[in-house]
């Protein structure tokens, strides 16, 4: 196993095994991120730059690829076609040596990557396959991954989580499956909360990515849970001053006890 996490138990930042992974496309971010030393790779996705206004898919790589030279970088593709997908990762490869391609486990019509992944894998192609949720999914994608070249497994535990199910015990199942291989890394994507860091770290999870909202937490770790009660209530009160708020008092009456007999 990885951390020393235990319920209750919050270790130290310095102690941590697991590798924190900025996962966004707001290039002030990535640029604020990137002189941050607990931050060792990158990733992003079509969603994140969508809304991050992104327009120009080589621009923004180019971009994020002179502020980033020497840890990894994941760019996604974004066909839907296998043939046209391979030439889209070929072609994203070629922009760094520490570029990663993120490849889908599957496409929008539930058919298997795997194929292509042991092409792009064997060929020397680093690559990061994404929006994996299951340990037989994991299982397969291992298989198909080259022992000659460096690459990643995501699962999304945050949405694995969504459903209800705790993706602990998946992800320590999918720590067994890789150890065969260790130049394929495992990824805990898609966290919902600071605490899946540790999670993360205590299971023997290599990487785990987070966004911005979920990287300014960092400061709370082992914070004096008294202190942030007292600012807790805090919060409450002087933004119940700045909104104004008042309740007009009628006629106090007293609470009626119990009956008398």
């Amino acid at each position: 196993m990885g951390g020393c996490y235990t319920k209750g138990i919050m270790p130290n930042l310095k102690d941590l095994k697991v590798k924190l992974f900025a996962d966004g496309a707001e290039l002030d971010v990535i640029s604020r991120m990137a002189e941050n030393p607990l931050i060792q790779g990158f990733t992003t996705n079509p969603t994140l730059m969508r809304k991050a206004g992104v327009r120009d898919y080589r621009a923004f790589a180019g971009y994020v690829l002179k502020v980033v030279t020497n840890r990894p970088v994941s760019f996604e593709v974004f066909s839907d076609d296998f043939e046209e997908m391979e030439q889209q990762a070929l072609e994203i490869a070629s922009w760094g040596e520490n570029v990663f391609v993120k490849i889908p486990v599957m496409n929008t019509k539930g058919a298997s990557s795997c194929p292509l992944i042991k092409r792009l894998s064997s060929a020397g192609v680093q690559v990061n396959v994404t929006a994996i949720m299951t340990v037989e999914q994991v299982a397969e994608v291992v298989s198909n991954l080259s022992n000659l070249t460096r690459s990643f497994v995501s699962v999304f535990a945050g949405r694995i989580a969504d459903t209800g199910r705790d993706p602990v015990p998946i992800m320590a199942a999918a720590v067994a499956l890789l150890q065969p291989n260790p130049q394929t890394e495992l990824i805990w994507a898609s966290p919902r909360e600071l605490l899946n860091v540790f999670q993360a770290d205590a299971v023997g999870c290599h990487v785990i990515t987070a966004t911005n909202d979920i990287m300014v937490k960092l400061d709370l770790v082992d914070k004096d849970l008294n202190t942030f009660s007292l600012e807790t209530v805090h919060m409450f009160w002087q933004d119940a001053q700045k909104a104004g708020y008042k309740i007009e008092i009628s006629q106090p009456t007293a609470v009626s006890g119990s009956a008398t007999v």
